[in-house]
């Protein structure tokens, strides 16, 4: 690869990880409920439409790209916030990787709307997800309940996650395919409308501040700071992975950014965040990591590779 492929690739990684971070720093400080996760969504989805309305323009659009992209922009919005939800009740490492699972999608999806081949290690991939999903939840009886709520969201996110691939494929393989900032900003600001609306709702059922509070009552700016710059990192990962994703080899771009993605989680969760896990979800932990890989690597090019070797 090119040095600047090479800079871009770690610089939309590192926007990424930083997106799953300050969820966790988030998740961790904020005492607003459902008020506040539905205000921090929204906070970060207006500026991920204003960035990249900057960086590339609304350019054409069509009634096909604001209608997909319309309810493109509520899958986001849910996804972000049950993913948010999700790190709220469990640990953050597990998290990422069921939600990393959902790649599954794009290969089902594929071989059920786009004509494409399931291959061996596609299959061994559903398979390895699964037994992560079985390792997932902890008989403690005393944690039973919150880790079955945990694994719901997790599964929810996992649900949106997929839909989310699904519907880019689905207008990156119509006739609107060259719309796609417009298709990008219009999901934004309609995930920010869908977010404020349900902000608004809880504030007035948990009779909470719309903008989150400190401890001496003002404004809570590190919140604040933390949604702007979530909503950068977000956009710049859309808009950085598009180009790479056409540059770099499908082969090599998505085993390494999945995969490359959950080991930087896991190391950040372990590191920053001082998260354990036990036995039973290292294992879930690992399963689900040889998931994405093998979900993410097309046979033939093992074989290719095998061959050349």
């Amino acid at each position: 690869m090119e040095p600047i492929t090479v800079i871009t690739l770690a610089i939309s990684m590192t926007a990424c990880l930083l997106t799953y971070i300050f969820k966790k720093v988030y998740t961790n400080r904020s005492t607003g409920g459902m008020t506040g996760v539905y205000m921090f969504s929204a906070i970060g989805c207006i500026v991920s439409a204003v960035v990249l309305f900057l960086w590339g323009g609304f350019g054409d659009t069509s009634v096909y790209t604001i209608l997909l992209g319309a309810l493109f922009g509520i899958v986001v919005s849910l996804q972000g916030i049950f993913t948010t939800i999700a790190m709220m009740i469990g640990p953050m490492t597990y998290t990422v990787v069921i939600v990393s699972c959902s790649t599954v999608f794009t290969a089902l999806s594929g071989f059920f709307f786009f004509g494409e081949k399931i291959g061996v290690l596609q299959l061994v991939g559903i398979v390895l997800m699964v037994g992560s999903f079985l390792f997932a939840t902890e008989k403690k009886e005393g944690e039973k309940k919150g880790s079955l709520k945990w694994l719901v969201f997790c599964l929810l996110s996992f649900v949106m996650c997929g839909s989310i691939g699904f519907m880019q494929k689905l207008h990156q393989t119509s006739p609107h395919a060259s719309e796609l900032n417009s298709f990008l900003i219009i999901s934004f600001a309609v995930s920010f409308l869908f977010s404020l609306l349900f902000a608004l709702v809880y504030m007035k059922k948990e009779k909470l501040p719309l903008i989150e509070k400190s401890e001496k009552g003002s404004v809570d700016w590190l919140i604040f700071a933390i949604a702007v710059i979530s909503g950068v990192c977000v956009a710049a990962n859309h808009k950085l992975n598009l180009g790479l994703s056409g540059v770099i080899p499908t082969a090599v771009f998505f085993p390494v950014v999945n995969g490359g993605n959950l080991v930087l989680t896991t190391l950040s969760a372990l590191i920053i965040f001082r998260e354990k896990l036990t036995k039973k979800q290292w294992i879930g932990v690992v399963l689900g990591t040889a998931s994405v890989l093998f979900l993410c690597m097309p046979t033939e090019a093992i074989f290719s590779f095998a061959l050349k070797g």
